[in-house]
């Protein structure tokens, strides 16, 4: 269905990218405010395999959509897809907006750094508060390093495989950022002031913590970008020590807002609503 009503000829049309996206909470939020603002649009699941994400964007621009947003596992080639990429894309590396000129050109756009920094300021945590520990080196943990480096924010980086750790701090070219064997980042905690997931770790019906918390300074932050489910088991073991955590949710609706201001033209609004709106999908998710 469409945000403001029944898809027609010309409805504006807009999606996300991924393998899998039957899980994804972004056409419930985009619809939500095609629906608010009133906009003859529709944003929609896209299922797109590994290797077959050239042939799909082709497809899609051929068709008249306005972009896409792309999530795992293809934000890395977006990026090398594109036309065009925007700073921001070009600091991190990979791409999850899309968005497609009438000139038939795709530009690539990273608003994952700026959805996760908004995350934690809408829960009153200071990004720049002190050394940050991220786990993961996908496209995610580029943009959301990329991000913490420019606020001056030392980072240690720790990937199950290190030389994609590695290879990702070689792609930022900062001196800034440590790489740290996967079985050390525990005993790493006890001097960082953020600690963040950006592996699938803990995605829904995992039961797995992507890091144990017992050796966590008592006011360590605790950020998980897995939304689904909505408090996930590195949340539910922070939160049984009484760290202060920010759910993935978070990011999600901040980092969209950008993309359907590109193709819809219209600055959408986090507030408490939608927040609401979206927890009770999940919650009702993993009844």
């Amino acid at each position: 269905m469409a945000g403001a009503g029944p898809i027609g000829g010309r409805t504006k049309l807009a999606g996300l990218v991924g393998w899998p996206v039957s899980a994804s909470r972004s056409p419930l939020i985009h619809n939500e405010w095609l629906r608010r603002a009133g906009i003859d649009g529709a944003y929609v699941p896209l299922p797109v395999q590994p290797g077959r994400l050239r042939t799909a964007l082709e497809g899609l621009l051929a068709a008249g959509f306005v972009g896409v947003n792309v999530t795992l596992p293809h934000k890395e080639e977006a990026f090398r897809i594109a036309d065009t990429l925007t700073d921001a894309a070009r600091a991190c590396g990979s791409v999850n907006t899309l968005v497609f000129g009438a000139d038939g050109r795709m530009q690539g756009d990273s608003t994952d750094g700026h959805g996760f920094l908004a995350s934690l300021r809408a829960e009153r945590v200071d990004p720049a508060a002190g050394p940050a520990l991220v786990l993961g080196a996908g496209g995610a943990a580029r943009a959301i390093v990329a991000s913490l480096l420019r606020l001056g924010v030392p980072v240690t980086l720790t990937n199950r495989t290190r030389d994609r750790a590695e290879a990702l701090a070689r792609a930022l070219g900062a001196p800034a950022i440590r790489v740290l064997d996967w079985p050390d980042r525990a005993a790493s905690l006890a001097g960082q002031a953020l600690l963040v997931n950006t592996t699938s770790i803990g995605m829904s019906g995992d039961l797995a913590t992507p890091c144990p918390l017992d050796q966590a300074a008592p006011g360590l932050v605790v950020a998980d970008i897995v939304y689904v489910p909505r408090v996930t088991p590195l949340l539910a073991h922070a939160r049984s020590r009484r760290l202060r955590t920010v759910e993935g949710l978070g990011m999600l609706l901040h980092q969209a807002g950008i993309g359907f201001e590109r193709w819809f033209g219209v600055r959408p609004l986090v507030d408490d609503a939608l927040t609401a709106l979206v927890r009770a999908d999940l919650d009702r998710g993993a009844s």
